[in-house]
């Protein structure tokens, strides 16, 4: 395995629902799902709430499910949170073929200081690649753009083995210049 997979021991879910979730997450466990694809049929499962935290602090993406002695391989398709953002509720996971490349959605991030607004128009992009080389964000270069500079999907710089899925000529975002309301200049005030 590398860096970017682990694997988890997780357990089936005889019972569905939130009085059943709750009690899961009470005892430390992490309630998820598989989806249902051509892989293999919709499971749902529980696992070691720390093990799976500890997972993504680490940038894992490929995980390899063991149920019932069985491995799932799979990636994490969608995160249910709280109504606070605090406290992750639900994981559901989309089977993947290791070695096939799949489709993913990835975070952007943009760093430097350029002279002007950067508005963004996108804040993800779909690539594809094998699951085991899905990155953790594709970083946009900024710096020093000025105002008027369009940053298309295309002009994004892909990690090795990642290829583009998104539209190439789709908007990433744009310079905007900075804009200074001049104060309103005060009229003398003259005695009567």
């Amino acid at each position: 395995m590398t860096v970017n997979e682990t694997q988890i021991q997780c357990e089936p879910r005889t019972s569905v629902g939130s009085r059943s979730a709750r009690r899961l997450r009470y005892d430390g466990r992490m309630v998820g799902c598989i989806q249902a694809s051509e892989v293999g049929p919709h499971l749902d499962l529980h696992f070691d709430a720390k093990e799976f935290e500890t997972a993504r602090r680490k940038h894992v993406h490929l995980f390899d499910l063991v149920v019932g002695g069985t491995v799932h391989s799979a990636v994490v398709n969608a995160l249910q949170w709280d109504a606070l953002g605090d406290t992750l509720l639900h994981v559901e996971f989309r089977s993947v073929v290791r070695g096939v490349e799949t489709e993913s959605k990835v975070e952007l991030q943009f760093i430097g200081v350029a002279a002007g607004v950067v508005q963004h128009t996108l804040n993800e992009v779909s690539i594809r690649c094998i699951p085991s080389l899905i990155p953790d964000a594709i970083m946009v270069r900024v710096e020093g753009l000025t105002e008027g500079t369009h940053i298309r999907a295309k002009d994004l710089v892909l990690p090795t083995g990642v290829t583009l899925a998104t539209d190439p000529e789709a908007e990433v975002a744009v310079i905007s210049g900075i804009k200074v309301a001049a104060e309103p200049v005060a009229e003398d005030e003259t005695p009567a």
